[in-house]
């Protein structure tokens, strides 16, 4: 039996979506108008059909969050919106609120989000017996602990693969809501891991200053998307509903040409869970657009240095190092020591370093070959590291020269009578469907070049189809076939894909369960302490373990910010670390 893989990508909105699908992606996730755990990631319900219309083209499908536990008074609010959502064509809901199992009137599947932290085989369990057709899991989770899950549960399994990681357990931070009062259950998170800190020890000695210490690196499993699916994993997530078409589009194409690769590989074993080819298009590469520099975390059950302690917002792919400053008038002049000799710089091109207040950003006014003339930056010297975290050229070739997406259609040209043409259209995804035709006109002198006339001009695309001849068969006396013009053969293809497009995809079946009678699951509960847990450990990337490091001793640390203190607490029998309201 196949296993059908899905990539399932980001949308803030409906033509980011569009363009995910458009570059590969299986499934979207979107927000509605409200409920989303994005605030400023919501979309109308107009929108959202548009949407699963044209997803539903390629028999791509696109999930809707709800994902925050709902206050009693929302109630009745969300389940309309659910409800015309499902109206609208959505072919899932990613949940944390386990209520929503009991509404019998939401037919199609439920998926518990990665805020339902789940991270073992009895979490797992407990969502699965609830009604859940889907579970999505922890980033922070070894591939042996993902295998183990995946092995225990009948119902599908959705892993994260790329994208920012909050530095704790998804849906278990209330450090946002205790520094700013915005909560990040209910989509106002500040960020408060991608602020500057100090580290103090309890003497009050500072040994670090102004540095981003609960900042993590991205997420990118792009090279381990096999084991994966070996391990059972049928969705690969891809994080960012508030990011950039362009970011979509790129990192999208990334992952979904590894996922072909994976099922060229193995075609007996695996197939993706949508349908059509991509072609055109721009090269993927990750590190053109944001990123905070990649980790796999903790996928090999071993700890690694995942901090980006230095740079907590985007510095793009290194260039080079600086190996001159000049100045000239109002222009400074670097020279770099570029780190490809195919590298190419552009004007405009952004620039960024690690600063002593983090990523210092430039733009590049005038570059030529390893040379940058700007406006003077203050911290640029020699020896600095330096990165492009906005190419130019590869945004506008992003932007002029998007993906497009077909789905191969194969027809059979039978001529017979005089001059009735049956084409037999068969789809990809399975649909078939007869279209005749009726042609009163002359039989063609040059049988050889009416036929050549009639597979070029039908084997073209029109709409999201791309049409091949595979068989050409006349019955007329000496297999004549009529004159036909160009334009008259274009005509007969485009109703062709006009006929097509009256019958619905015959989209790949998703996992479904019955969820009346099962058993209630009660909401993850939201205490005050601590303010997160995480796998992240500051000892551990500053070598002060004494664990895994012998490191002496430290005592009680502190993160200190703006006259703030939140205590540092480490359980070392579980290998985490733990943030608590701050102490005196």
């Amino acid at each position: 039996m196949k296993t059908f893989l899905e990539l399932l990508a980001p949308a803030r909105n409906a033509d980011i979506g569009i363009a995910a699908i458009d570059s590969g992606a299986d499934a979207v996730y979107i927000a509605g108008p409200q409920f989303g755990a994005r605030k400023d990631a919501g979309n109308p319900i107009e929108e959202i059909a548009r949407l699963c219309a044209y997803a539903h083209k390629f028999g791509a499908r696109i999930f809707v969050t709800v994902n925050i536990v709902l206050r009693e008074d929302e109630i009745e609010e969300v389940h309309r919106q659910m409800l015309a959502e499902q109206e609208a064509g959505v072919d899932a809901f990613i949940i944390r609120d386990m209520r929503i199992c009991g509404w019998k009137d939401i037919t199609v599947p439920l998926h518990a989000s990665t805020q339902c932290a789940i991270r073992t085989v009895e979490d797992a369990l407990r969502y699965e017996a609830a009604g859940c057709s889907r579970i999505v899991l922890e980033r922070e989770l070894s591939l042996a602990t993902v295998r183990e899950i995946c092995k225990a549960v009948s119902c599908e399994v959705e892993f994260f693969v790329h994208g920012a990681l909050c530095v704790c357990y998804s849906g278990d931070c209330r450090l946002s809501e205790y520094l700013d009062g915005r909560s990040a259950d209910r989509g106002e998170c500040v960020q408060a891991c991608r602020s500057m800190y100090d580290l103090v020890d309890e003497s009050g000695k500072v040994l670090l200053r102004n540095k981003a210490l609960l900042s993590l690196k991205d997420f990118n499993l792009h090279d381990r998307l096999p084991e994966l699916a070996a391990a059972g994993v049928c969705s690969f997530k891809i994080e960012g509903r508030l990011k950039s078409m362009s970011y979509v589009r790129n990192i999208t194409r990334y992952h979904s040409m590894a996922l072909d690769e994976l099922v060229a590989s193995d075609p007996e074993k695996y197939a993706r869970a949508s349908f059509g080819r991509v072609y055109g298009g721009v090269a993927p590469d990750p590190w053109k657009t944001f990123n905070r520099g990649y980790t796999e975390l903790y996928f090999d059950g071993k700890r690694g240095k995942w901090s980006s302690m230095d740079a907590p917002k985007s510095m793009g792919e290194f260039i080079g190092t600086v190996i001159r400053v000049r100045r000239h008038g109002k222009d400074m002049e670097i020279m770099l020591k570029t780190a490809s000799k195919g590298l190419e710089l552009h004007n405009g091109d952004g620039f960024a370093f690690a600063g002593k207040g983090g990523v210092v950003g430039f733009r590049g006014d005038l570059c030529s070959g390893n040379t940058i003339v700007c406006k003077p930056v203050e911290g640029v010297r020699e020896g600095l590291s330096l990165y492009r975290n906005i190419d130019t050229v590869f945004e506008k070739e992003l932007d002029k020269n998007p993906a497009r997406r077909e789905l191969q259609v194969d027809l059979s040209v039978r001529v017979h009578g005089r001059w009735n043409i049956d084409v037999t259209a068969r789809c990809e995804d399975g649909r078939e469907f007869l279209s005749p035709f009726k042609a009163d006109l002359e039989r063609a002198e040059n049988r050889e070049r009416a036929e050549a006339m009639l597979r070029e001009q039908l084997g073209k695309r029109s709409l999201h189809y791309n049409f091949r001849v595979v068989s050409l068969v006349s019955e007329a006396p000496g297999g004549a076939l009529p004159l036909l013009s160009a334009s008259t053969i274009n005509s007969i293809r485009r109703l062709i894909a006009e006929d097509l497009d009256t019958i619905p995809v015959k989209a790949i079946p998703m996992a479904s369960v019955a969820r009346e009678g099962r058993p209630a699951v009660e909401n993850a509960p939201i205490t005050a302490e601590p303010l997160m847990v995480s796998k992240y450990c500051i000892r551990y990337e500053l070598g002060l373990c004494p664990v895994h490091q012998g490191a002496k001793p430290t005592g009680q640390l502190y993160l200190l910010n703006n006259g703030r203190r939140l205590t540092l607490g480490f359980d070392c029998k579980k290998c985490e670390m733990r943030v608590i309201q701050g102490q005196r």
